[in-house]
This record gives C-alpha cells, sequence and structure tokens, in this order.
C-alpha cells in the first residue's frame, strides 16, 4: 500500500488527486488507456472504458503495463475483478485479424475458434463475410473490409488489420529541412503511425500538425490526397508543403467549391466531398481519380458522417488522421478507431510546453452578472433562446472593452458564435470583422495583417476555430461558444499555443454569463483542457 494519488474504484473510474507530489507521473501513466470525465480543483475522475483500453493495446501497450500503472499509483489496493476485467478486455483485440491470404485474398482468421463461430453468426456480420476457407479463417469481401471492422467492434471483438495496404501511385516528396528541423515528438509520430500503417496522431494545436503530415507524405512517396476542414485551411497546408517540402506548385492541386484540380497532392475540403445531389455524392470520383498511396484528415474529430461511409471503402489506402482532441462531440469515437485507426501518438499537451515547443496558457473564466430586467427576460424565454439571450448580454461588451485595454498592443483575438454580437463588438473595438460572409481573399489579407502585426486586433466568428494559423496571437478573449463543446475550446486556445518570439505566456479569456446555462456549458468545455494539465481561475467582472 502506497500513499498514491490514485484511488482505483470497481466501477472502473479512477479519482486523481491534482495536488499530490506524483499526480502528473500518474496523470502520464494512465492517459493512454483512461479518459477524463469530470476534472473540478482537487480531484479529477477518470473512467476506463472497452475503447480507451483497445487504443491502448494497439498503441502497444499490453495488460501487464496497464495493470502495473494502476497498482503503482493507487493509494489503496486496487479491486481484483478490475484487474481481471482490465486484462480479459484488452486480451479480447487481436484474436480476430484481417489478412492477405494468398489464394483467397482477405481473409478474418483468428487464434480462437469459437469467437469466429460467434460473430459467423451475428445478422449484420454475416453478409459482409464470404465463404469458409479453413476451420479458423473465412473470406471477406474486399469492399467490406471497413464494415466489417466496424460490425466486430460493436459485438465487442475488435480486429487488428494486418491486411496491409496498396503501395498507391509512386510520386517523390521529401522534407526539405532548410533552417528547421524535424522535433522529436514529431519524428516519433511519424514513425508510429508508419509503423502502425494507418491510425490517428494526437498533437496540441500549434505542435505542427501539418509537419507530421509532411512527414509522412515523405515517408510513403506517393499519392496523396489531403481532406481539410475549409478552403482557408487548404491553403494554409498549400504553403507549409510548399515551405517544407519538395514537392512544387505544380505538383498541389486544390479541390474545393471553386476550383477542380486533381494533382499528384491534391487538397480537399469535406463539405465539397458531402455535397450530395438526388441523392448521389457529386464528387466521390475524386476517390478514384488517382491510385492514391495516402489520404491525410486533418482534424478527424470534424469528419462529417458521410466522410465515414466513403472511409470505409478506402480500407486499402494508408490512413492518417491528424487531431487536437479525439472526443468527438456525437460519440462516433469508434467509428474513427474503426475505419481511421486506432491511436499511434498522443502527446500530453503540459509535455510539449515542458519542452518549449508550445507557449504556457493563462486561462481565466470572468463572470458577469446578468442585470435584473435581463435575468426576467431570461428566466420567461423557451429553452432554446436562453443560450443565445445568456451568451450575448450587453455586460459582456463592457468586459470586453476592458479586458482588450489591459492587453492594449498586445495581437488579440475575440471569438463567438453570435453574428449580431460580433458585429456591435467589432463597432465598440474599431476592430475588423472576420465571419463565414467574408470573402476568402478578404479573410487572408487580414489574417497575413495581424501575422505581420499591422492589424493587432480581430473580431472573428468560429471560422477561425480550425486551421488558422496566427502564430503571434498571445490573447483570446471568447463571448460565447457552440454550447458544450470540448474540441472547441481546445482549438480556441490553440490559436494562442505557437510559441512566441519573446517568450510570453498566452492568455485565454472566457466571458460567462453566471447562474444561466452559459455557465453550465461553460464547465462542460473546460473538460478535455483540464484533462491536458490546465487550470481556470475564475475571476468577477467587477474585480477586473
Amino acid at each position: 500500500m502506497t500513499d498514491g494519488p490514485l484511488i482505483v474504484q470497481s466501477d472502473k473510474t479512477l479519482l486523481l488527486e491534482v495536488d499530490h507530489a506524483q499526480a502528473d507521473a500518474a496523470r502520464r501513466a494512465i492517459a493512454p488507456f483512461a479518459e477524463l470525465e469530470r476534472a473540478p480543483e482537487h480531484i479529477h475522475t477518470y473512467r476506463v472504458t472497452s475503447l480507451g483500453l483497445w487504443n491502448a493495446r494497439a498503441a502497444g501497450h499490453d495488460a501487464e503495463q496497464v495493470i502495473d500503472a494502476l497498482l503503482r499509483y493507487s493509494r489503496y489496493a486496487v479491486p481484483q475483478p478490475l484487474l481481471l476485467d482490465i486484462a480479459e478486455t484488452m486480451s479480447r483485440y487481436g484474436r480476430l485479424t484481417l489478412e492477405k491470404h494468398p489464394t483467397h485474398g482477405l481473409v478474418l482468421h483468428t487464434t480462437d475458434r469459437p469467437v469466429l463461430e460467434e460473430v459467423l453468426r451475428h445478422k449484420k456480420i454475416q453478409p459482409l463475410l464470404g465463404a469458409r476457407v479453413d476451420a479458423d479463417t473465412v473470406a471477406v469481401h474486399p469492399s467490406e473490409r471497413g464494415h466489417v471492422k466496424q460490425e466486430l467492434l460493436k459485438v465487442g471483438w475488435p480486429a487488428e488489420d494486418l491486411a496491409g495496404y496498396v503501395d498507391g501511385e509512386a510520386h517523390p516528396i521529401a522534407l526539405r529541412e532548410e533552417g528547421w528541423t524535424m522535433r522529436p515528438y514529431q519524428r516519433h509520430a511519424v514513425e508510429g503511425f508508419w509503423h502502425g500503417g494507418s491510425g490517428v496522431v494526437v498533437l496540441p494545436c500549434g505542435a505542427g500538425k501539418t509537419i507530421v503530415g509532411a512527414g509522412a507524405m515523405a515517408a510513403a512517396g506517393a499519392t496523396t490526397l489531403i481532406l481539410v476542414t475549409n478552403t482557408v485551411a487548404a491553403r494554409q497546408w498549400k504553403d507549409e508543403l510548399l515551405r517544407r517540402t519538395t514537392l512544387t506548385e505544380a505538383e498541389i492541386g486544390e479541390y474545393s467549391g471553386t476550383r477542380k484540380e486533381i494533382r499528384p497532392v491534391t487538397i480537399a475540403t469535406y463539405q465539397v466531398m458531402a455535397v450530395r445531389r438526388k441523392g448521389v455524392y457529386a464528387h466521390l470520383e475524386l476517390l478514384d481519380a488517382r491510385d492514391w498511396g495516402l489520404i491525410v484528415y486533418d482534424e478527424v474529430h470534424l469528419l462529417p458522417a458521410p466522410i465515414f461511409r466513403m472511409t470505409a471503402d478506402l480500407q486499402a489506402r494508408r490512413r492518417l488522421g491528424l487531431t487536437a482532441t479525439l472526443v468527438r462531440e456525437d460519440g462516433r469515437e469508434s467509428d474513427v478507431f474503426s475505419l481511421i485507426g486506432p491511436k499511434r501518438f498522443d502527446a500530453p499537451w503540459k509535455d510539449i510546453e515542458a519542452q518549449g515547443y508550445i507557449a504556457p496558457a493563462d486561462c481565466v473564466e470572468v463572470r458577469v452578472t446578468l442585470p435584473e430586467g435581463e435575468r426576467m427576460v431570461y428566466a420567461v424565454a423557451e429553452p432554446e433562446d436562453r443560450y443565445r439571450l445568456a451568451s450575448c448580454t450587453a455586460v459582456k461588451d463592457r468586459v470586453v472593452e476592458q479586458l482588450v485595454a489591459r492587453h492594449t498592443g498586445d495581437p488579440t483575438l475575440v471569438i463567438g458564435q453570435y453574428l449580431d454580437q460580433l458585429e456591435t463588438l467589432a463597432g465598440r473595438l474599431d476592430a475588423p470583422l472576420i465571419t463565414g460572409e467574408t470573402p476568402v481573399a478578404q479573410r487572408q489579407k487580414l489574417f497575413d495583417a495581424f501575422r505581420k502585426g499591422e492589424v493587432r486586433l480581430l473580431v472573428v466568428s468560429k471560422v477561425a476555430n480550425f486551421s488558422v494559423d496566427l502564430p503571434e496571437a498571445s490573447v483570446a478573449i471568447q463571448v460565447s461558444g457552440t454550447f458544450g463543446s470540448r474540441q472547441e475550446e481546445a482549438q480556441r486556445l490553440g490559436r494562442l499555443l505557437r510559441p512566441k518570439a519573446d517568450g510570453r505566456s498566452a492568455h485565454f479569456y472566457s466571458v460567462v454569463s453566471r447562474d444561466t446555462v452559459d455557465a453550465d456549458f461553460a464547465a462542460h468545455r473546460q473538460r478535455f483542457l483540464a484533462e491536458q494539465g490546465y487550470a481556470y481561475r475564475i475571476l468577477d467582472a467587477d474585480d477586473l
């Protein structure tokens, strides 16, 4: 019995005492397999799930390591049934494998015959399988490789995919390390991905996910399809690839609403891929336009459902998912696991901050009180209108003015969800406004002016959440967001985390109306960042 920071409970929850001397070491030890659920000040609650354990197994951790981490850091005796359950759950991964057979093509093989017999009898799995090859092997229709993995995961027998990948059309790509080198964790991420063949790399915003993508492309040396969130992100990927690799302008195509270029490296947006006309996905031919050797999914946690269906058909291609958080608000993490692949590399935010690659951040929640009249309007409003009322109170405008004045001269972003609120703020602060309506050319012009320091203050809508590279931004003031979205919170903080030339820290303010749903959503939004070790200070607006 040690005086460890963890309390392990039989319902698979882990309680971590934050102020304990070993808390950071314990957090690192459980991070590969446990998922944070609640993160108040002193005790954080983690949960051990089957998917978390299988992710750990796919990343090369075995049950022994998981059990050792729990025994080493636990304060009390670890419930024996839980240890058995962990060992049994992890042993389920890999009893079924997808392999290439010299004569029968794609097959499902087992090391445990009863398991195969069990899954063969599942109504949804049966139609996906072909003829029996021998007692331990059954043929799989190659087009069903993804669907089989999805269904097997649902019935609790995740299959390890060892069927290999087609090399695709060769295309020479090399990194051009002039004046920069790949960071150690980026190199580990590329190696982890390449060794596994397909899967997801989780890195904080600002930690250079694009370079990991470029490293994977250089390793593949093949034609690549890159799927990104929007046109601005597509342009940034293109600029970065031209800067960091031997690719030329003529080799990189953009496939979006405005351009339809198919080249050895093609960057397409999720929106264009998900467009349906008369019930048919109009741009699916892009997937077959070339013999792609690698498909990169940027911000994989935002993958729209139609893209999942397409991904199910692309299992023979190498797939790399890049994200800052594997959290999905729709709970489809298991689809990312079975269709893109398991987590191959995960670097905790604080570790990368400690290495000096991302800026330290001070997170502050500023609470405002609604005036009496507004409280009354809020109290009698319909539930669907309450969040908007609480978010868009005029009290917040004054607080934002105070915070902007406090950080005069620092590159500052004011971020929100509601356009009328942002228009008011842009007018009061005399600052340019960027929304979804702003033409892409103008957006880029303003972002460029901000990067060069010509513009110090921008008011932005949620278009700035993703893949916008603003390295010098050091203050963000959030006035409203997409309800309780944890990934949005992570993305917004990520806008600030690129290391500053003068080494200063970043400031992230979230302005919240107390005693409203705004405060409830704020608490939910902060969960993921709390897991990464960021603590929010709470300030009253009157104390500013």
